[in-house]
């Protein structure tokens, strides 16, 4: 260990050297610090020429397999093809040119249209991505404005390289999918990427060599008591070594997870145990003593809010302050009350009504009837919500309508009290039974891919169990999560007359959204992932 911190210590002090070299050298000859103008094509030659990158990838655009049709005409041939062997010659010779050209060391680029600043999907392919080239592309990347999807298939990345990759994906503003495939790193750290800051919603990992430790720590990431990612939507984890003991992790990080829709787990070790743990999470599942404690603990605190939300509501019914203006503090603590619309609009009638009718005639009431009124209401609030007052009402002659102004403000702080914020698991409705506390299960996954495992008939009956119990709870017509819509089990170890199997694919057939007819095979569809 000793001897790997002296080597890594010296490859970086060499490059730090390397670097003021290159720095030196630019104020030397007086060149100013490169401006990405967001066209790759263009960045990219200059950045490298600057780090002193002698055989720069070249910038492409990004080669589409033939659509089937016959090659072009040959120029100087009069526009006829040779017949026979020499037009197969030619059209072997011209797939041999392609595929070797697509492979080829290059960046290819997808534009979201003509544009040059258009790239949307950049991929690199088969070629090391070194520090000098790492400091390239943490220019040129986050300078693309439209990049959403960033692919890298056996760039050699090691774990530095791949630390220092990150803050480049988060420097990317529009990055949403990243494919990291054929890239094993020893540490572990690609459950950096699932971490509760990132913005990634598709994350491809295949074939990277990741083992249950690896998958320990992306479960964890995934969600744990206080904390979950809630950007994910995505993780294809198929062609890798993982086992039951690394499914269990996977389904532990499902528990209070509720933005994953899609997991791939295709071509791995899982048995019928870490079936059985994926299976048990998708259904009723028995909460632990620990997260019993802190569903308890958000109760309280719940119970807390709701008792403190009534004396709020008052104070503002009775201030001084004018209703159309609101203080956010007052919008954060009326943002999960039931109401809390009601009152806000409640509120400027009833500071109006105390000014009286428009045009300063005299009020039809003593000055302290409206007091003594407000008292009664308040009184009322204390068992009823108020509800909202319409300006064209009878009881409303004496109301000010007020500017647009006004009104235009009170929609907007209706619409900051909407919840936006995602309902903790824990608070999800449960069922005691036996002495235990029963969440009704992750019903957001609607795609699980296990192809090619371990799994023989008794993992199979696990998920029958689960799917009849979440097609028994689907509402027709209703909304919210619907469970399972795809559920991939072919190539494992169990009969192909399976009667559980066959059972499963007749429950899942009309829910799956893409008819069988009309779709390509699965092993098709796990490579395509």
């Amino acid at each position: 260990m000793g001897k790997k911190g002296e080597r890594g210590a010296k490859d970086k002090s060499a490059a730090q050297e390397e670097e003021a070299r290159i720095a030196a050298r630019r104020a030397e000859h007086g060149e100013e610090e490169y401006v990405c103008s967001g066209a790759l094509e263009l960045d990219f030659p200059e950045l490298c020429a600057r780090a002193g990158l002698q055989e720069a990838p070249r910038v492409v655009s990004r080669p589409h397999p033939p659509a089937g049709g016959p090659p072009e005409e040959p120029e100087g041939a009069g526009g006829a093809w040779p017949a026979g062997e020499q037009r197969e010659a030619l059209s072997a010779l011209a797939q041999i040119q392609a595929k070797y050209a697509y492979f080829r060391p290059a960046v290819q680029v997808e534009l979201e249209h003509e544009d040059p600043k258009s790239a949307r999907e950049v991929f690199i392919r088969s070629w090391k991505i070194e520090e000098k080239m790492l400091g390239v592309l943490a220019k040129c990347l986050p300078a693309l404005a439209h990049l959403q999807a960033l692919h890298l298939w056996k760039v050699g990345l090691t774990d530095p390289a791949f630390l220092s990759l990150l803050p480049v994906l988060a420097a990317c503003a529009n990055l949403k999918t990243l494919v990291l495939e054929g890239n094993p790193l020893p540490e572990r750290s690609f459950y950096k990427l699932v971490s509760e800051e990132s913005s990634l919603a598709h994350l491809s990992l295949r074939n990277n060599c990741m083992d249950d430790q690896a998958v320990l720590l992306i479960g964890q990431s995934l969600s744990s008591l206080r904390s979950s990612n809630k950007n994910l939507v995505s993780i294809n984890l198929s062609y890798n070594h993982i086992t039951d003991v690394g499914a269990t992790h996977l389904a532990n990080g499902l528990r209070l997870n509720r933005s994953l829709l899609s997991l791939s787990l295709a071509h791995n070790q899982i048995g019928d145990e870490g079936a059985l743990k994926l299976a048990e999470v998708l259904g009723p599942f028995a909460l632990t003593h620990t997260e019993v404690v802190e569903r308890r603990r958000l109760l309280l605190e719940k119970e807390a809010q709701e008792r403190g939300r009534l004396p709020q509501r008052h104070s503002e019914l009775k201030g001084d302050r004018p209703a159309s203006h609101v203080s956010s503090t007052t919008i954060d603590k009326l943002q999960t009350a039931k109401g809390s619309k009601a009152v806000i609009k409640k509120k400027e009638p009833t500071k109006k009504e105390e000014k009286g009718p428009v045009g300063g005639a005299a009020p039809a009431q003593p000055p302290a009837a409206p007091a003594a009124q407000a008292k009664k209401e308040d009184a009322k609030q204390s068992k009823k919500a108020v509800p909202p007052v319409d300006p064209k009402a009878k009881g409303a002659k004496g109301v000010k309508l007020g500017s647009k102004d006004k009104r235009s403000q009170i929609l907007e702080v209706e619409q900051i009290l909407e919840p936006t914020e995602m309902m903790n698991p824990l608070l999800e409705p449960a069922e005691h039974r036996e002495g235990q506390v029963f969440l009704q299960g992750n019903r957001v996954l609607i795609y699980l891919n296990l192809m090619r495992n371990h799994i023989s008939e008794n993992g199979l009956k696990a998920f029958l169990a689960t799917v009849e119990y979440q097609v028994s709870r689907i509402i027709p017509g209703g909304k919210g999560p619907t469970g399972l819509l795809r559920l991939s089990l072919a190539k494992n170890q169990f009969p192909a007359e399976s009667k559980t199997y066959s059972r499963i694919q007749e429950l899942m057939g009309p829910r799956d959204p893409l008819p069988r007819a009309t779709r390509p095979e699965e092993e098709l569809l796990t490579a395509a992932q």
